[in-house]
């Protein structure tokens, strides 16, 4: 498992790599968090914790998690990696990125550490990529707002680790199972909603729950020029603007989805348009918040959904 074989090839190589995953401006991170680990456990390096949080589920005790992205308040759309980081990653015996062109700057990080680690893409693991190309449409890489996509990327992550230290791959196993028995069970509520939810019109600030508000069966009524706009760090048409916050005052629209983590002049009036209106807004994040696991954390996301649509 762990060792030192990535010391060598760190020398020389400690520079600062800087990479934009969804477009913003770019801003310093925090140092990764690292969590869990018995003597001899695997080492895992996960680009957010959201994948580091499953891969803890799945391994308890016998892994060795380091978050690259853990900061609730960061914004995870950019990243300014560190000496520290490329370190971890030259070392880990497991490595779990979101790929998909969220975290770009971890395929930097990796080629220049010169790992032999094991890879899980969780956006290539999903399928959610080659679905898109098939539609002829764009990618919407926060698949971890999809249970199904997690549910696979639960089971790579099991082939991974079992890989890494065969003799606990029964203990691997058997905390998937209880793990994927919680992703049944918010894929159950969602159904279950679903009869309530079904055609509630929503605007998003930007396409991070939509898996999510697409399992509810909600209607995305925001103007694709004002998600893109905002996805990609430029400043949103004043025309699209208007048009975004008169759906808002028109009553289509049951709920305003805003990201938490990445707002900015704009989104923030869209926001007051909302409020000013007693249209709910529900902000939802891009990392896991502190207190919280990946299952309780999205149980209060679909509860905070669910019952905006339905008010």
């Amino acid at each position: 498992m762990s060792g030192t074989r990535g010391a060598a090839v760190l020398a020389g190589a400690l520079v600062v790599l800087a990479a934009a995953a969804c477009g913003s401006t770019s801003s310093a991170a925090s140092p990764a968090s690292a969590s869990g680990g018995s003597p001899g456990a695997v080492d895992v390096v996960a680009s957010t914790n959201v994948w580091g949080d499953v891969v803890s589920a799945i391994g308890g005790t016998k892994v060795r998690v380091t978050s690259v992205i853990s900061d609730p308040s960061a914004d995870p759309h950019s990243y300014e990696a560190n000496p520290h980081v490329q370190l971890e990653i030259s070392r880990a015996d497991v490595v779990v990125t979101n790929g998909g062109g969220y975290d770009d700057f971890m395929g930097k990080l990796i080629s220049a550490s010169g790992t032999k680690a094991r890879m899980v893409d969780a956006v290539d693991v999903s399928g959610k990529a080659a679905d898109a190309q098939a539609a002829n449409g764009r990618l919407n890489e926060h698949v971890w707002y999809d249970f199904a996509s997690v549910g696979k990327v639960s089971d790579a992550v099991v082939s991974a680790l079992s890989a890494a230290d065969p003799s606990d791959a029964a203990t691997f196993r058997a905390n998937a199972l209880t793990f994927r028995q919680g992703l049944d069970a918010l894929t159950a509520q969602e159904t279950a909603a679903r009869a309530r939810t079904q055609g509630a019109g929503v605007v998003v600030t930007e396409p991070v729950p939509l898996y999510m508000l697409q399992a509810l069966g909600a209607v995305n009524r925001t103007p694709s020029s004002f998600a893109q706009a905002v996805e990609d760090g430029t400043d949103v048409p004043p025309s699209v603007l208007k048009q975004t916050e008169d759906l808002l005052a028109g009553g289509s629209v049951r709920a305003l989805v805003y990201n938490a983590q990445t707002s900015g002049a704009q989104t923030e009036l869209v926001k007051s348009a909302a409020q000013s209106h007693s249209v709910p807004v529900v902000p939802v994040t891009e990392t896991v918040p502190k207190g919280k696991d990946y299952l309780t954390w999205m149980k209060a996301n679909l509860d905070a959904l669910t019952t905006a649509l339905t008010s």
